[in-house]
């Protein structure tokens, strides 16, 4: 799908964010992420936000992580990813 994702820790493990990522020109409206805990995840940067020139395709301010298992965690959030843009999410 030409998705990547990432966890950034800082030195604190609870302290982290998560970057996804769509390198394709298709807008990814429900793409699932797994994540390591519980919680709402705010959107902190969204590439395609209308202050950068974009088209506004983003999460609504964040989204709440779900007890759904993925990519080897117990939770996950299921994120609108804008095409050829990124977000950044925190919890």
């Amino acid at each position: 799908n030409s998705i990547v994702s990432m966890i950034r820790r800082a030195k604190d493990p609870q302290d982290f964010t998560v970057m996804v990522i769509n390198f394709t020109p298709l807008p990814r409206p429900s793409y699932r992420i797994g994540v390591p805990e519980g919680g709402w995840y705010r959107e902190v940067l969204n590439s395609d936000a209308e202050m950068y020139g974009g088209s506004n395709m983003g999460n609504g301010g964040g989204v709440m992580a779900e007890d759904v298992p993925s990519h080897g965690f117990d939770h996950s959030i299921t994120v609108k990813v804008p095409p050829l843009g990124f977000v950044l999410l925190k919890r």
